[in-house]
């Protein structure tokens, strides 16, 4: 078993990186919902581009509501490459861990250090895009809430059974899509060669001709 995870996992790479010379791919994949007190928590959320040609910015915005509370309060803000952490309760105890480098992001994660009871509740991440065409531009907004729980030792339940499955899921159709991006690309590479070689073809051709 192990042998054939070891062949399978570069023939992964090769295939993530000859989908990615064509278009990057991007998987949306939920966010973990069971902290440990005392440790370091990630709340996911990724919010993927469709049209992976089109230019686009992109700004993130994470709110938060305690377990005893009623309203979210604003807890973080993403723009520009810069963040900024704006619920005091989490000074200097969260960080970015989204997209690098990038306007465009995708990735809007961020994690938080040292886990405390009073973190459990729920947080919102919202992604706000603007697709810049040629013409005009187009604004789209995503929200994604996360639950989370904070407990004294990671526990197993059936949540965390289920998201791995789906993980294991999600990473076999990616597996697919490479390959048929793959198949696609060097359809495509090889049409624009023929399409040269007849053109070059026919160049010679009329340069015989008296």
């Amino acid at each position: 078993m192990m042998s054939a995870g070891r062949h399978l996992l570069p023939l992964a790479l090769l295939l993530a990186l000859q989908a990615t010379l064509c278009r990057g791919a991007c998987v949306e994949v939920d966010s973990d919902t069971e902290a440990v007190a005392n440790e370091g928590f990630k709340l996911g959320c990724i919010s993927c581009k469709m049209r992976g040609e089109v230019p686009a910015t992109a700004s993130v915005n994470w709110y938060f509501m305690a377990s005893d509370e009623t309203e979210f309060s604003h807890l973080y803000s993403y723009e520009d490459v810069t963040g900024n952490i704006i619920d005091p309760r989490f000074d200097e105890r969260l960080f970015w861990n989204g997209s690098k480098n990038t306007k465009d992001l995708q990735d809007g994660s961020i994690f938080i250090l040292n886990v405390t009871y009073n973190d459990t509740g729920t947080y919102r991440c919202t992604f706000s895009r603007v697709l810049m065409y040629t013409n005009y531009e187009f604004e789209t907004n995503t929200n994604k809430t996360i639950k989370m729980n904070v407990v004294p030792r990671i526990t197993r339940g059936m949540a965390s059974i289920l998201s791995e499955v789906m993980m294991y899921v999600s990473i076999i159709g990616l597996q697919l899509w490479l390959v048929v991006e793959m198949i696609y690309c060097y359809r495509k590479i090889s049409a624009a060669g023929e399409e040269a070689l007849r053109e070059s073809a026919s160049r010679k051709s009329s340069r015989r001709l008296p």
